[in-house]
């Protein structure tokens, strides 16, 4: 009976809902014989976005679009009818389902005013409105024949994809609204090129407007801090073989509702909903200074928004007109000063020495526009090196995320100089100015540069290599200064021993990653990269560019215990090198972050062999003894034959990697000890180690 009273009860619910939406309009899907009146809206299931007819502000036609629902102010997102606009008294308009099975908007004449004519065909068509935002016309079996996420307006949503085709000239790029009042097609275009590396542009009509710098893989390296900024927002794919570009925004990782379009005064914004205030929030915009307009400076100037006057000429180079010059028109550019000496087309005697040109070194740029990309160079050497045997090439740059860049056109437009970040460069000029600006310059011979390269190349490597280590080494210790908070006065190890024994080791082979070099490694941490989840944080499998594959390992900012391991792994398996001990490659302490860089065993840990019923047969004796053997040479070093006597305190089959030829490497080493040379006894004052083999990351997981 009472099953009875709650499936009566249930009934009644569904049918006073299904009512209520009637009242208010509220429709499900549109067919052929349920078309959507001016009096009625689709809304998607979960109540986020709505479809229905509207009227701008201001305006006296009326439009067929989509916008956030419960929003005030609400966003229209996208519009179907934006040429072709309804009369706002026209009542008798309806959107509905053709007999040809496409979506067609007609007026009350019964004129088409607008259709999505799709060429699939079929015999039962549906609408429906997705909480993604996408108005999808569907078949029978839900297949979606045409969807308004290929045919965007002015905004791009999460998940929804702009696409160039090099081969097809599809374009899906983003056309801004008249005005805030009109939403027919205005003159600003946001798109993505197709060239390699991608670059995003607005344009005004066809004439360049803003851009945001090559893609290199991470983020826009145009876009001043933007890693730090859009993480984890943006992404780029990009298939040579296919000429396909695609454009996508995703705030999965957010938890708020968002969008970006092109303004109608061509401000490319992203916007997010602000749940705290109930106001739309612009997250960023671009551009949004004067240098940011494309070619504020006009060919071979630079644009620097700190400085007055903001623009000033490449060295080597003085303004085309004076005149324009000083009443601050910076459009006409600049000149070269001195014809390069590869140009000059004038005989000379054997006898005659040849003055050869100068790359002049340009820090924290914003590289130009036009820049062709050199897939077969793989290091900065080889870039240097095409471009002093061709003379066309008129500036280069190599960013390790991307590759080689040289710029052989004749104009370098679209120069911008930040106050952080950026990239180096290297900006060809005439001989005679090396002794001109105190700008840092790589001056090369052409004439002695076969017998010079292979000693400079060796002497320069040889030099930065060490410095690498020692300034990584200095880095990392300034970290652990800043994180070394004992628990109780005097609890820190005697003298800071640990940091002297460092110091005092300049052959310390420890990297210090960049964060973007990490997320690229890792796939912005994506979980399809993920290896296992622990106490400390995550692990996440990685292949760096020179196509290592490593696990990385990082810390959890709600991990209590978090920084004194980190602390520990640094110092003691950095000191420590053994072939039955994991290695640690590096580190990364960027900001907040604090990452780990360790080798990577593919043959995951001890426990997943020994407690898996089929797979513990692949231990034959041999192999046991071979890993037992291993543990113990590795536990021999740890507690006699190393420079530190050290305790691991965590020692379990989960923290027992195995590489690929099954051979022990004892990792983990968070809880770990150190204690004097001549101490053979040692105090400890609390349990440590792992309850339940709950502490720590599973090895297990490392696959």
């Amino acid at each position: 009976m009472p099953l009875m009273i709650s499936w009566c009860s249930c009934l009644v619910f569904f049918i006073l809902l299904q009512a209520s939406q009637i009242a208010r309009g509220v429709v499900r899907n549109i067919t052929t014989s349920e078309p959507l009146f001016p009096n009625q809206t689709l809304v998607s299931p979960g109540q986020i976005f709505e479809l229905g007819f509207f009227t701008p502000n201001g305006s006296g036609n009326q439009y067929v679009g989509i916008w956030y629902k419960n929003f005030t102010p609400s966003k229209i997102v996208w519009v179907a009818n934006r040429e072709m606009p309804l009369v706002y008294t026209d009542q008798s308009a309806k959107l509905t389902i053709g007999s040809d099975g496409n979506l067609k908007l007609v007026d009350g004449q019964q004129n088409i005013v607008w259709s999505t004519n799709a060429s699939g065909r079929s015999d039962y068509t549906s609408a429906a409105l997705l909480d993604s935002g996408n108005f999808v016309l569907q078949d029978a079996n839900y297949s979606e024949i045409w969807g308004s996420f290929d045919n965007p307006t002015d905004t791009l949503l999460p998940n929804m994809k702009g696409v160039v085709n090099a081969r097809t000239g599809e374009k899906h790029y983003l056309i801004s609204w008249r005005s805030d009042s009109d939403p027919s097609p205005g003159s600003f275009l946001t798109g993505m090129t197709s060239e390699t590396p991608p670059q995003p542009f607005t344009w005004n009509g066809s004439t360049p407007y803003w851009r945001g710098g090559q893609w290199d893989k991470l983020k826009f390296i145009g876009i001043q801090n933007m890693g730090q900024l859009y993480l984890s927002v943006i992404d780029i794919r990009q298939d040579i073989q296919q000429g396909t570009t695609y454009f996508s925004y995703d705030n999965y990782k957010y938890p708020f509702f968002g969008y970006m379009f092109v303004s109608p005064g061509g401000s490319f914004k992203i916007v997010y909903w602000d749940v705290g205030a109930k106001v739309w929030l612009t997250y960023w915009a671009g551009p949004n200074n004067t240098c940011e307009i494309y070619g504020t400076c006009g060919p071979f100037g630079v644009c620097n928004s700190i400085n007055f006057p903001i623009c000033r000429c490449l060295d080597g180079f003085v303004p085309k007109s004076n005149e324009e010059w000083n009443s601050e028109n910076w459009t006409g550019g600049c000149v070269r000063e001195t014809e390069l000496n590869c140009q000059k087309n004038t005989s000379t005697s054997a006898s005659t020495i040849v003055k050869n040109d100068v790359f002049w070194q340009m820090s924290r740029m914003k590289l130009p526009d036009s820049g062709d990309y050199l897939s077969g160079i793989r290091d900065q050497e080889g870039c240097l090196s095409w471009c002093l045997s061709n003379c066309s090439c008129m500036a280069y740059s190599y960013v390790s995320t991307i590759g080689c860049m040289v710029w052989t056109k004749e104009d370098l437009i679209d120069l911008e100089e930040f106050s952080t970040a950026g990239e180096d460069l290297f900006v060809r000029v005439a001989h005679v100015k090396a002794g001109g600006p105190p700008h840092k310059a790589v001056i090369i011979s052409l004439s002695t540069v076969a017998g010079i390269m292979f000693f400079a190349v060796f002497v320069f490597g040889l030099c930065k290599w060490r410095a690498k280590k020692i300034g990584n080494f200095r880095k990392i210790l300034r970290l652990l200064d800043s994180v070394d908070k004992p628990e109780k006065p005097g609890e820190q190890l005697k003298g800071n021993a640990w940091k002297e024994q460092l110091k005092q080791d300049d052959a310390l082979e420890l990297t210090l990653f960049s964060f973007d070099s990490i997320l690229l490694a890792t796939n912005k941490f994506s979980t399809t990269s993920k290896l296992g989840q622990g106490g400390f944080g995550s692990v996440y499998k990685g292949k760096m560019n020179d196509g290592k594959e490593v696990a990385v390992k990082r810390l959890s900012n709600s991990s209590a215990q978090g920084i004194q391991e980190f602390k520990n792994e640094i110092v003691l398996i950095s000191k420590l090198q053994h072939r039955n001990l994991v290695k640690l490659i590096g580190c990364c302490t960027e900001g907040d972050e604090k990452i780990l860089v360790y080798e990577y065993l593919p043959n995951k840990s001890l426990d997943t062999l020994l407690f898996d019923s089929r797979k513990k047969a692949e231990l034959d004796w041999g192999k046991r003894f071979q890993i037992i053997e291993g543990i113990a040479r590795g536990l021999l070093y740890l507690h006699r034959d190393s420079c530190l006597r050290v305790i691991h305190r965590d020692l379990k089959v989960s923290n027992i990697l195995l590489d690929e030829n099954m051979n022990p490497k004892i990792s983990d080493f968070g809880l770990a000890r150190m204690f004097e040379g001549t101490q053979v006894l040692v105090n400890t004052h609390k349990i440590v180690g792992t309850l339940h083999g709950n502490y720590g990351v599973k090895a297990k997981h490392w696959t």
